[in-house]
């Protein structure tokens, strides 16, 4: 009987060693760290965010009924979204270092500091 347990205690180790090395796998094929910005109440949040260059932020509109408008505008970055509608979503990719500001086109008062390094 302790023969036969040492087999099983062998073949799930295998087992489990070979499925930790396919979730390894899969998750270092995975995309870039994506960091949700939400959009409501007229306002960003969070409002002040870090990241490194090539990375992203995904910008929801998450008010139900406003309709927002992200855009930046650097002499080294310009990204304009057009109408985001309740629900729907923005991906701004950054890519170089730099202190930004995301502007909502229709709430001018809408701010999100963005520092990538």
């Amino acid at each position: 009987m302790l023969r036969n347990n040492r087999k099983l205690v062998q073949r799930l180790l295998i087992c489990i060693t070979a499925t930790v090395a396919v979730v390894s796998s899969a998750i270092a094929g995975l995309p870039d760290a994506d960091h949700l910005v939400s959009q409501r109440g007229m306002q960003f949040g969070p409002r002040d965010i870090a990241l490194h260059t090539e990375e992203h932020i995904t910008i929801v509109n998450d008010d139900g009924s406003f309709v927002h408008h992200v855009y930046v505008d650097t002499e080294e970055f310009a990204f304009d979204s057009g109408d985001i509608e309740p629900g729907a979503r923005a991906v701004i990719t950054f890519p170089k270092e730099g202190d930004l500001t995301v502007l909502c086109g229709v709430h001018p008062r809408m701010k999100l500091a963005v520092h990538v390094r």
